[in-house]
């Protein structure tokens, strides 16, 4: 009886690892975005380490 235990938690546990790995991520083909909008976003090395980044640009000056 304890096989049939084992024999159905693992499948259950497989069952459930399947599912969380087919519902991640993104559909379709990876591309890297080339529109104007894309430029001013963070790249990886930023977004990991914000504080060693170039500080952003000054504010205008007020009229």
């Amino acid at each position: 009886m304890v096989k049939v235990f084992q024999i159905l938690i693992r499948t259950f546990a497989l069952a459930v690892s399947a599912a969380a790995l087919a519902g991640c991520g993104q559909r379709g083909p990876l591309y890297l975005p080339a529109a104007p909008e894309a430029t001013q976003r963070a790249t990886l090395p930023e977004t990991l380490s914000p504080l060693e980044t170039a500080p952003a640009a000054p504010a205008s000056a007020p009229r």
